[in-house]
């Protein structure tokens, strides 16, 4: 390349590397595997290194990739929550090796496994918690105080009574707790998290701690950020105190005088990721002495005295011996390859998903094929492309029959998924069952997924409404179902009918229609009778509603089917009212038809309350600034938001203001 395409280069590896900072530490929902974002951020780094006349004051290779959303408290960190240098090879450790004894003499190493979680902060006034965050950009954070709490392994109160310490630690999923979440999630035919690290940072960083409760998370502290009341010299002793304290350390950790010895330990601990049952991402080498990392210092972004290695990605070829294809709640047919097993990342492997018939159809695979294969986040099976075709295999074409019911399966505009078109389809009965009941939905305790499969077996439902017409004596036909279980099962069974007009909405489980969607349905019509009458027409003017849902709303309730069923729930006493009064709201009052957007902390409210209170004085809130926005209520530390806002000359309001509006209403 000449000097102007190697420019060209590197501005587009900021690029690329910003947009995956983002999908990856803001939103939880990365795009591509660690290895190649790992090998995006290597290339800058050595143009950069050769041509130092292209490296940019904002490029990624010199900050850690998060940054504080708005939707949390804004956390400083006193003691910055530094990132760390990759390596990938023993070369590159033997460089770091030379570099720290040329500037700290003799060292010893501790060598970690490199837990693939989320860095947090905690902080102990006394010996007793009182804040916890998250790292951001390494100098600002969130605070997820109230999340934190719900983790069991993180002391709430200390063996000691510290006067002030910080500990940093590391969020993470078990892989046990991660397979629940994801067979869930599918039951439900919602998106699963791809890996147990994007699960445990989405479910982290909820507003409502109680969804951070269900996620079951566990904690490995690893570093004291603060302390006052003790001297400690070493990492090793760091560690043995924080155990001294009550904390959860890092399960095993090695002091090595050597590179020779890192390395040794470095494929020890690569050896042990298959039998582990937490995720890893590599192994952490540190130097022990607190007073030879001193010495050392840090650049901006990690520190001079600690090297992560990355391991590469496992990949092994197997055989496609056949495509299985399951149903889903909406009627989605999803293949699944069975391969002959093979051992990945040391786990025995012989399903993978082939998600649809594109997929299939771009890696040409075909039964009978040579497929490479690896671990996507080194937990889920995936393939990766087709080694070689079996003599004489043929295209794999899906199926244009349900393989559940024997009906006829569509493939509808502008979607790569196949559809069984019999409602009343075994497959999908199971999972609309499932979904109907769940939290979101009917939220009926004690109607777990093998209650309702031993209810269907016993043919005592055929639909979720025959849950209505289930007695005492019907739940005790199940097995180890006693006299008290049953009471309880009926009793939530009846207290699900009082539900919210919302809950049967998203329950019945129509196409594009999410929980926030029902909600809005039933704020805009007040009862199912009126949602069930609506036009398309009625329905697209609702503000968050496209084309696609409305379209999708209408024809739901326009089948026979579903008219017979709004019926029959109306007979069964379930509510079909709008159980959420809105206040009667004057055009004339200030907040009447405007979107306000909510940026920084207020004083006196939590986000959600004046947004609440917005919403209830007849305005809109919008959780992105644009020229429609008409008012920005902004807080202290206010970030990009208000930013934009002074850009686009939107009206800036704050709390005193806000309240000035609110008592121009009385």
């Amino acid at each position: 390349m000449d000097i102007n395409e190697i420019k060209a280069r590197a501005e587009e590896l900021r690029q690329q590397i910003n947009y995956h900072n983002m999908r990856y530490y803001n939103e939880d929902s990365p795009e591509i595997s660690d290895y190649e974002y790992d090998m995006l951020l290597r290339e800058l780094e050595q143009i950069e290194e050769s041509y130092p006349q292209f490296k940019t004051p904002d490029t990624p290779t010199m900050r850690v990739g998060g940054e504080a959303a708005e939707k949390f408290s804004p956390v400083e960190h006193v003691v910055p929550m530094e990132s760390l240098h990759d390596s990938f090879s023993h070369d590159e450790i033997r460089d770091f090796d030379r570099r720290v004894r040329e500037g700290a003499g003799s060292p010893e190493y501790v060598v970690e496994p490199k837990i693939d979680g989320l860095s947090v902060s905690a902080e102990y006034r006394n010996g007793v918690f009182v804040r916890g965050s998250t790292r951001g950009d390494g100098r600002v954070g969130e605070d997820i105080t109230e999340n934190l709490r719900t983790i069991r392994t993180l002391p709430m109160k200390l063996k000691k009574p510290v006067p002030y310490l910080e500990v940093r630690g590391e969020v993470y999923m078990s892989i046990e707790s991660f397979e629940k979440l994801t067979a869930a999630q599918e039951e439900r035919d919602e998106k699963p998290f791809k890996n147990p690290r994007n699960a445990a940072a989405g479910s982290l960083r909820q507003k409502d701690s109680r969804i951070t409760k269900e996620r079951t998370l566990d904690i490995f502290v690893f570093n004291v950020q603060q302390i006052e009341g003790e001297e400690l010299d070493s990492h090793v002793r760091s560690l043995e105190y924080l155990k001294e304290l009550g904390f959860t350390v890092l399960p095993f950790y090695y002091l090595c005088k050597s590179a020779d010895e890192v390395l040794e330990k470095i494929e020890d601990i690569g050896n042990k990721r298959g039998e582990l049952p937490f995720q890893i991402d590599g192994a952490v080498i540190k130097v022990d002495s607190f007073e030879q990392r001193s010495s050392l210092g840090s650049t901006s972004k990690f520190p001079k005295w600690a090297e992560a290695y990355k391991y590469p990605p496992e990949e092994k070829e197997t055989v496609l011996l056949d495509v299985e294809i399951n149903v889903g709640r909406t009627g989605v047919l999803t293949p699944t390859a069975i391969f002959a097993p093979i051992t990945l990342a040391g786990t025995t492997v012989s399903r993978a998903t082939l998600h649809n018939e594109d997929f299939i159809r771009e890696k040409d695979i075909r039964i009978g094929d040579t497929v490479v294969l690896r671990k996507a986040g080194e937990i889920i099976p995936e393939v990766v492309s087709v080694s070689k075709h079996a003599e004489g295999a043929e295209p794999y074409r899906m199926p244009r029959i349900c393989p559940s019911c024997g009906s006829p399966v569509t493939c509808e505009d502008g979607e790569a998924a196949l559809r069984c078109t019999n409602t009343d389809c075994p497959a999908q009965l199971m999972r609309h069952m499932i979904h109907f009941v769940s939290r979101d939905a009917m939220d009926i305790e004690g109607l777990g997924e093998k209650v309702l499969h031993s209810l269907v077996e016993k043919e005592l439902i055929s639909s979720p409404l025959d849950l209505y017409r289930l007695t005492k004596e019907d739940i005790m036909t199940l097995e180890k179902k006693k006299d008290k279980s049953s009471d309880n099962l009926i009793k939530a069974i009846e207290k699900s009918k009082n539900n919210d007009l919302y809950r049967i909405v998203f329950a019945l489980g129509i196409r594009h229609i999410g929980q926030k969607a029902a909600k809005l349905l039933a704020d805009k019509f007040g009862t199912l009778e009126a949602i069930s009458e609506a036009t398309e027409e009625d329905i697209s003017s609702i503000e968050g509603f496209g084309e696609i849902m409305a379209k999708s709303t209408a024809s739901y309730f326009a089948l026979d089917e579903s008219k017979k069923l709004v019926d029959e729930i109306k007979a069964l006493g379930i509510n079909t009212k709008n159980l959420t009064e809105k206040a009667e709201v004057s055009e004339d009052n200030p907040f009447y038809g405007k979107t306000f957007v909510i940026t920084g902390t207020l004083p006196n409210y939590k986000r959600t309350e004046a947004a609440a209170i917005i919403e209830s004085l007849g305005g809109k809130v919008s959780s992105s600034v644009s020229k429609k926005t008409d008012f920005v209520l902004a807080g202290e530390e206010a970030g990009s938001k208000l930013t934009k806002a002074q850009s686009l000359g939107v009206t800036i309001i704050d709390e005193a203001q806000f309240e000035q509006m609110r008592g121009q209403n009385q």
